[in-house]
């Protein structure tokens, strides 16, 4: 049972990092507080939706166009919006976002009405070594290791990737640098938003969907960079992987009632206890 608990934690896990990578990256590049991630994701989620639902593709297979589409939905929220706060105290950007979230939500249900929609492409599990490994999961999270890997990559190997992060490090070096920081911004903030399509799309085959399924994760990407260390993004993985275990095992031991507020205790435990997060400091 505890094998079954901590395999069902890292699948989980895996999709959180993945998710909270993008919040990560907005923070540490902009010291932004986007508590739109999650509506974002919400609509990565409605596109595989619709592209399954209308077109017949492969569910997993559109992970690529809903992180396209919501790539470019990010860059065209941070070019006309967001970059109006990016210097402004904190508090600014998080009452942006909060009702930039609150009308994504409402366009949302307008759109797509309140209805429960499911994407039932894959189901059952595979016995392996006498564990049942949910099949829509395991797929999932080896598309939210690939990306999160590919991520990685990007920022540690490219130029544009090093250029984001010479920004998150220090914003007037990366300019005398010669870097377009208002671009490293709006690419940064695309980027966050694909991220967050990738989550939904991935979600989408494994829950049911609607309009207000993004607040939770915008809670949980919260709980994981803050687990992590703020802006780092290396802590945003083992964030992620740490939610995962802790409420799968919590789940085991509580109520489901109960298991729910393990996650809000561990925040407030962990900001008491090390407020800068368990690897700390900005994304290096």
């Amino acid at each position: 049972m505890i094998g079954q608990v901590v395999v069902s934690g890292i699948l989980s896990g895996g999709l959180y990092a993945m998710v909270a990578l993008g919040l990560a990256l907005i923070f540490g590049v902009m010291r932004v507080i986007n508590i739109a991630h999650g509506p974002l994701l919400m609509l990565g989620a409605y596109a595989t939706f619709f592209l399954y639902d209308r077109l017949g593709m492969n569910p997993f297979l559109t992970v690529p166009l809903s992180m396209a589409a919501l790539f470019v939905v990010g860059m065209l929220l941070q070019r006309s919006l967001i970059f109006r706060v990016v210097d402004a105290p904190e508090l600014s950007s998080l009452l942006l976002t909060f009702g930039i979230s609150i009308a994504l939500v409402n366009l949302a249900q307008l759109a797509f009405t309140s209805d429960l929609r499911a994407v039932e492409y894959i189901t059952g599990a595979w016995l392996v070594g006498g564990l049942a490994l949910s099949k829509p999961r395991v797929i999932a999270f080896a598309f939210a290791a690939g990306v999160t890997a590919l991520a990685f990559v990007f920022l540690q190997r490219t130029r544009l990737g090093k250029a984001i992060r010479a920004t998150s490090q220090s914003r007037e070096v990366a300019m005398v640098c010669g870097v377009d920081v208002a671009r490293i911004h709006m690419i940064t903030f695309g980027l966050a938003s694909a991220l967050a399509a990738a989550g939904g799309s991935l979600l989408a085959v494994i829950v049911a969907i609607q309009p207000e399924m993004g607040q939770v994760w915008t809670f949980k990407s919260f709980l994981v960079i803050v687990l992590g260390g703020a802006g780092n993004y290396p802590g945003a993985l083992l964030g992620g992987l740490l939610l995962g275990l802790v409420e799968q095992v919590s789940s085991l031991f509580l109520t489901s009632q109960v298991s729910e507020a393990v996650a809000y205790v561990l925040l407030v435990v962990v900001l008491l206890l090390r407020p800068t997060g368990l690897l700390g400091g900005r994304a290096t």
